[in-house]
């Protein structure tokens, strides 16, 4: 049992989720909400009256480093806000952080960013701060933006800004502290992760060796608060103490960040200029935001990857657009049905699968990449009588777990009708076959999981009954049935020093839950990565493996709808060969390409302008008819320092013999 999850736990990756992810915002970078992080500071980990929890929210994708002359910075004309729910019984936001960005030329007779000390397109922002919907007080007037890493002669040179230490330290100057938050808006390093290139080339899936980080070296514009527990829990929630339940509903919270833009964009034909008109406006579709005053929402972000991925290319704007309090049924049919199970199952069922359900198409064959992921078909065969002895079927058009819906049964459990204290009409679709993720990814990305059966580990479970009492491992249930990252603050943060820290999050704490002695029964416990994704959201989280994983069935195996090939009465455990394929799948860019730092702002300094690129490409010309083209036109060694191996790069003007000495 132990050596088929230690498979999945032996790669130990991070990750992250919406950039250039429709096809308006691809349009508008200096808006677009690119990553959203919400975590237990790591460095305030008791639960107790200074818990923190730092929220960040990045904007503007794939910044180069080199991208001068006009480098990055966060856009004027845009309201960048952090959205707060800690209540499911209120309207709207109940915490609203609004980040409001002017730009001045400090210096316009010069095209340099920096020079002689003067700063051009220097930036400052205005916080302000709205509780229950009311009107924005201000706290923080005029905050600074450092300016972006260039190199070292315009952060450290005496022709640039002459700052006499690193950058980062320059960089920490603007940070600035208001009601006991912490607040820094600044270029940073883009923790998202992955190979990009490879995954939107159809789902490909490259090997360790070729696989390439889309984002390595990139850099982002970041939004970073640190906020006292007590600042954003609702009103009469006391502080933390040792005492706090671990799973208390009260600690619970939702965050979304979102970009705005006036209605309107006038361009000035004889200057070059714009201006922009905030005027009263008609919301053009039910449920968007930001029209009774003149703004449009343009961009947000709440669970990664749900625009990228989840929704289809023809929702993408007016769901950028829209809001996530209360049910919009075609934002859910993503969810429901993703359609990236249609390519983790297989158009002829292989390996014992149940047959397809009528009229069904899979591509799951034309994807090899994602071949280790294979959606349930039969969970639990043979365990209960009919109608359900054939098991459950979760593939993309199959029943699920609804023909278990009932009015009057399933009491004491989530799926009890809303009229016995549950929620099965949402979770189990009415009893309409057709759905079947609404019992998982549905909840997991528009409510929240709540600490009820079935929602617990198969730990402790009876006789193998899913619908019978587990192990707790998660309750961050807000049901607000709208896309959030939802956290349950009372949970304290894994120290990134212990030894079972992993970036698998959620699904590693199930890990630990289900094979580890420590951890039997049914008692509440702490278990080591209980603080991860999708319980917020840290740096560190694989939130493209994990949600491929979940997608692939993990999370439905970990409460018990375990795979097909285990045999209920005949498998020596649940712990089949296919589980151990679905922990142990990778896409293979398993990390962020550099470290994230253990205080305040967490996120990494962002990469120089002169050093971003990692490999030095002299691309010169040799001029034979002049006789004097180098033997040698370059020499490089990466990385440089260098622990167990270097790499060296040669390039010569021609076809040559080169002698290399060592």
């Amino acid at each position: 049992m132990g050596g088929l999850f230690a498979l999945g736990s032996q790669h130990s990756p991070l990750e992250a989720s919406s950039h250039r992810e429709a096809p308006l915002i691809a349009g508008d970078p200096l808006a677009d909400n690119t990553d959203l992080y919400v975590f237990r500071s790591p460095d305030a980990a008791t639960n107790d009256a200074n818990a923190t929890v730092t929220v960040i929210a990045n904007y503007i994708p794939f910044e180069l480093p080199q991208g001068g002359p006009n480098f990055d910075s966060f856009g004027e004309n845009i309201r960048y806000e952090i959205h707060v729910k800690n209540s499911a019984t209120t309207t709207g936001d109940d915490i609203t952080y609004r980040f409001t960005f002017t730009r001045t030329n400090l210096d316009p007779t010069t095209f340099f960013r920096v020079r002689l000390g003067a700063e051009n397109l220097k930036t400052t922002y205005k916080l302000e701060q709205s509780l229950a919907g009311g009107a924005f007080t201000t706290l923080i007037a005029a905050g600074v933006v450092p300016a972006p890493n260039i190199g070292p002669r315009s952060i450290n040179g005496a022709a640039g800004l002459n700052q006499s230490a690193p950058y980062e330290t320059y960089a920490q100057t603007a940070v600035q502290t208001v009601n006991g938050i912490k607040v820094m808006c600044a270029p940073r390093d883009d923790a998202f992760f992955t190979d990009l290139g490879a995954i939107f080339d159809l789902g490909g899936v490259r090997s360790a060796t070729a696989a390439r980080d889309g984002l390595a070296r990139k850099n982002v514009h970041s939004i970073i608060m640190q906020i006292p527990v007590t600042a954003l829990v609702k009103t009469g929630v006391g502080a933390l103490t040792s005492t706090t339940n671990i799973l208390d509903s009260n600690y619970i919270i939702g965050v979304w960040a979102s970009a705005s833009r006036p209605a309107i964009r006038t361009l000035n034909p004889t200057t070059g200029g714009q201006a922009y008109t905030v005027g009263t406006t008609v919301a053009p579709t039910t449920g968007y935001v930001g029209s009774p005053d003149g703004w449009v929402q343009v961009s947000r972000i709440g669970m990664p990857l749900t625009n990228e991925v989840v929704q289809a290319i023809g929702l993408k704007d007016e769901w950028n657009a829209g809001s996530p309090y209360g049910m919009v049924s075609k934002f859910d049919a993503g969810a429901k049905n993703p359609e990236l199970g249609l390519y983790m199952a297989d158009n002829t069922p292989a390996n014992g699968a149940a047959p397809k359900p009528a009229g069904q198409t899979y591509y799951g064959e034309a994807v090899p990449g994602l071949g280790p992921l294979r959606i349930q078909t039969k969970s639990l065969a043979g365990l209960l009588p009919a109608p359900f002895a054939a098991g459950f079927d979760f593939r993309n058009g199959a029943p699920g777990l609804a023909p278990s819906f009932s009015t009057t049964g399933n009491t004491g459990t989530a799926f009890a009708s809303t009229a016995n204290g549950g929620f099965g009409e949402y979770l189990l679709n009415n009893g309409q076959s057709g759905n079947p993720r609404t019992v998982d990814l549905l909840p997991i990305f528009h409510t929240g999981v709540p600490n009820l059966i079935p929602y617990q580990l198969a730990t402790g479970k009876t006789g193998g009954n899913p619908l019978t009492a587990g192990k707790p491992f998660i309750n961050n249930f807000l049901p607000t049935f709208g896309d959030m990252l939802r956290i349950n603050l009372a949970v304290p943060p894994t120290p990134r020093t212990d030894p079972n820290f992993s970036s698998e999050g959620l699904v590693a704490a199930a890990v630990l839950g289900l094979t580890n002695a420590t951890y039997a029964g049914t008692a509440v416990q702490f278990i080591p990565n209980m603080d991860g994704f999708p319980n917020g959201r840290r740096l560190e989280d694989d939130v493209t493996r994990i949600e491929l994983q979940a997608v692939g069935g993990v999370v439905l195996a970990a409460v018990g709808l375990w795979y097909d090939d285990y045999t209920v009465g005949t498998s020596p455990s649940p712990v089949t060969a296919q589980l151990g394929n679905v922990l142990g799948f990778t896409t293979n860019i398993s990390r962020n390409d550099t470290t994230f730092r253990t205080a305040f702002p967490y996120a990494q300094t962002p990469w120089s302008g002169t050093t971003a690129q990692r490999v030095a490409l002299a691309q010169i010309s040799a001029n034979p008819s002049l006789g004097l083209a180098p033997t040698l036109t370059t020499a490089s060694a990466y990385p440089n320092p260098t622990t167990d191996q270097t790499t060296l790069r040669f390039e010569l003007p021609r076809t040559a013999n080169l002698n290399v000495q060592i």
